[in-house]
């Protein structure tokens, strides 16, 4: 049976996905399209991440990404049939 997603796909896939992604943030950021006014009140309560988060948060996504490369790569669930056949001889001597 002929795959229709092969590694090479997902990647270029996913790499298009990510830069994309990207480019959206930029462009969002980009404050140069509209000029408006805004009067806010800053409080003191700032939420700062550790970096030891970010470790912990790229760790997990790359472990979840290996995990399913490696079952993309095997052709999913694999399961071995086996037979067993016994004869049995019932004479009585």
């Amino acid at each position: 049976m002929k795959r229709i997603f092969n590694r090479q796909i997902f990647f270029s896939l996913f790499s298009v996905l990510i830069l994309l992604n990207l480019t959206i943030m930029a462009i969002a950021q980009d404050s140069s399209g509209s000029k408006s006014t805004t009067t806010t009140t800053a409080t003191n309560t700032s939420t700062v991440i550790q970096p030891w988060v970010w470790v912990v948060g790229g760790v997990v996504i790359l472990l979840i990404l290996i995990a399913l490369i490696r079952r993309g790569g095997s052709g999913g669930t694999h399961t071995d049939r086996v037979t067993y056949t016994k004869t049995t001889d019932s004479t009585d001597n």
